[in-house]
């Protein structure tokens, strides 16, 4: 069943009589996992209270395009990256037509011009609204561009006609919001996915690590879950619990990753090495604890192990994906790491950019193949995951 857990869902609130039913689309929203933030523009303000949603959701209503309380002064654009959907419930003709015209004169459009999450619509008007031609080409403009819609449904409105325009039932729009997140672009494939770091012992007390956080890694596992795929995820030690649904082996060190990832290949379609792997371990590890004493000591390390390369190598090797962590020619790296280990794919990240390095919440790649590449612009996490499962699933489809 699709559920909502751990998603970001901004909710946009236009100006309409059915603005007083966004109060229980929050209440579904949350009773399926979900953070919800809201966003109300002008006119929704004049049929339900800022502090109504704000009392249900638990966070602040947003309402201004220019916001003095967000960081840089920018909160349309801290919006469009938190979010893992944007939906908006009621959609007015009038929202529609404005969004359907790339306006951006108020903060919930701008948003959903520079979101990079997708955008689910509940319409709500008069019927004869619903039926005008202006709205019909909107709708069919939204949709070309990958709007989703859910809606209007028919019946008694509130001006007295009947007819289609009503918006839809709060359950039935937080269950298309769900369903968004579940494609099945990867129904019945077997995919094996690496996160977080692996520590190396010095010692009993002491060992050698990195900063990943594993929520890049996490965050794809999700998104192959909610793609349909079988997932197994092979974790570093992270703080994180791993996605519902997903098979998770926990390992510690390099070589102890390498020997579930090489049990785990061989009955895999995907292979996603993601984990920020130690490149050396120390060559000796101590029995007790190092004392401190002189002022120096040398430490002697040695190479690890190369998994990703072990498993590319490997017979009927299948379909894989590195990362290239980089601080400095960052694509020109990728690349030649991907051709010199034969990968199908391969995601580049410059990790010099603290806002988008280990442990930050967001992201901003360019995906690598054999024939071409793709930018992927700053979002959370979550969302950049989907965008690259999109990518594989695209690959891999028979």
């Amino acid at each position: 069943m699709a559920h909502l857990f751990n998603r970001n869902v901004l909710l946009g609130v236009s100006g309409g009589i059915a603005a007083y039913k966004s109060a229980e689309v929050v209440r579904q929203l949350q009773e399926q996992g979900a953070t919800v933030r809201v966003i109300m523009t002008h006119g929704a303000q004049e049929f339900i209270t800022p502090l109504t949603l704000q009392a249900l959701s638990g966070h602040p209503v947003h309402t201004q395009l220019l916001d003095e309380q967000a960081e840089q002064g920018m909160g349309h654009i801290e919006l469009a990256r938190w979010a893992d959907l944007l939906l908006i419930a009621p959609a007015t003709a009038d929202l529609i037509a404005r969004l359907a015209a790339g306006r951006a004169d108020d903060l919930l459009t701008t948003v959903s011009l520079a979101t990079p999450a997708p955008v689910l619509l509940a319409p709500a008007m008069n019927q004869q609204m619903w039926r005008d031609q202006a709205t019909a080409a909107n709708i069919e403009t939204l949709q070309r561009r990958d709007l989703h819609f859910i809606g209007p449904a028919a019946g008694e409105q509130a001006c007295g006609d009947i007819g289609p325009g009503r918006m839809e039932q709060p359950p039935a729009i937080a269950a298309a919001a769900a369903a968004l997140f579940h494609t099945g672009a990867l129904a019945g494939k077997k995919v094996v996915i690496t996160a977080g770091p692996t520590r190396e012992l010095l010692d009993p007390v002491r060992y050698i690590s990195n900063h990943s956080s594993g929520k890049m890694g996490y965050a794809l596992a999700q998104a192959a879950i909610d793609a349909g795929a079988v997932t197994t995820l092979v974790s570093g030690p992270v703080s994180l619990d791993p996605p519902a649904h997903a098979k998770c082996h926990r390992v510690e060190s390099a070589q102890e990753m390498l020997d579930s990832c090489l049990d785990l290949v061989a009955d895999c379609d995907i292979f996603i090495a993601c984990a920020a792997v130690a490149d050396y371990r120390p060559a000796q590890i101590e029995g007790q604890k190092i004392k401190k004493g002189a002022e120096e000591i040398s430490l002697q390390l040695v190479k690890n192990p190369d998994i990703v390369n072990a498993v590319a190598a490997g017979e009927s090797a299948p379909f894989t994906v590195g990362f290239a962590a980089e601080t400095q020619n960052v694509l020109g790296y990728a690349r030649d790491k991907m051709q010199r280990k034969g990968l199908n794919m391969i995601i580049a990240n410059d990790v010099s950019d603290h806002g988008i390095g280990f442990n930050s919440n967001e992201n901003e790649v360019t995906v690598l193949w054999e024939t071409g590449e793709q930018a992927l612009s700053r979002a959370g996490k979550p969302a950049i995951a989907r965008q690259i499962m999109g990518l594989i699933a695209k690959a891999t489809k028979n």
